[in-house]
């Protein structure tokens, strides 16, 4: 089975679609959350989402704050105001479908979230502790995970009671040979100094993770953000890949 992995779109639809064409033929989409936030085309992209038919979602911090299950208090002034903006510009239909997202999912020996299995819309998974912790917080053999923004992948070797925890920037191509967590990066913002959008392709059956990247239209993204009168620092940032 052939699937697209993505995580923190952030209303960012050029770039999502240039994911999306790059990917080509899958099986399945699934989608890490954070599709909206920052970017001025969150109901595009969620109408892109979910032109695929076998897509699954969760839900990230920043579609818990537009529907109002999380606090604003919890956001920097420029993601708030972006908040903000995204609930009052967003269409009923797609507000109540992010309602609806799941904060964690498991299918095909996997386990999707956004932050991480012990705290699945907040927690960061940035390095080895974390990631060593997590891995008894989840039953399945992989875990994908969001919310950073960089991709990484951590390898557990050895024995639980005594496990060696391997992390790395993903190469084109990894094969698990374990249990692992997986992130794909960010679609729409990447925080790795790298400006192309970031997805990987996953083979469950096979524990194939293929990290991808991709050029997209920055212009158009950062067009669309000052049009839409949103903070000039979500465009600034797409440019530096942070």
């Amino acid at each position: 089975m052939r699937i697209l992995v993505i995580s923190d779109i952030h209303g960012n639809l050029p770039a999502l679609q240039a994911v999306v064409d790059e990917a080509g033929e899958v099986d399945a989409c699934w989608c890490l959350g954070d599709i909206v936030g920052y970017g001025g085309e969150p109901d595009e992209c969620i109408a892109l989402l979910r032109s695929f038919s076998q897509l699954m979602a969760v839900r990230g911090n920043h579609d818990a704050a537009v529907t109002g299950d999380l606090p604003l208090y919890y956001f920097n002034g420029d993601a708030r105001r972006s908040i903000e903006w995204t609930q009052d510009h967003l269409l009923p239909e797609n507000l109540e479908y992010l309602h609806t997202l799941p904060e964690k999912l498991t299918l095909l020996d996997t386990t999707l979230v956004h932050g991480s299995p012990r705290d699945p819309v907040w927690e960061y998974i940035v390095d080895r502790r974390v990631a060593s912790i997590n891995f008894y917080a989840f039953e399945t053999r992989f875990c994908l995970v969001g919310h950073s923004h960089i991709p990484l992948v951590y390898h557990l070797e050895g024995e639980p009671e005594d496990p060696l925890i391997r992390t790395e920037k993903p190469v084109e191509l990894v094969k698990f040979s374990g249990r692992a967590i997986a992130n794909p990066g960010s679609v729409g913002q990447p925080r790795d100094h790298d400006w192309r959008a970031s997805f990987a392709i996953f083979e469950p059956e096979q524990g194939s993770w293929s990290a991808r990247r991709i050029a997209y239209n920055i212009n158009a993204s950062q067009e669309c953000i000052r049009r839409c009168g949103l903070p000039e620092g979500n465009a600034d940032r797409l440019v530096n890949g942070y």
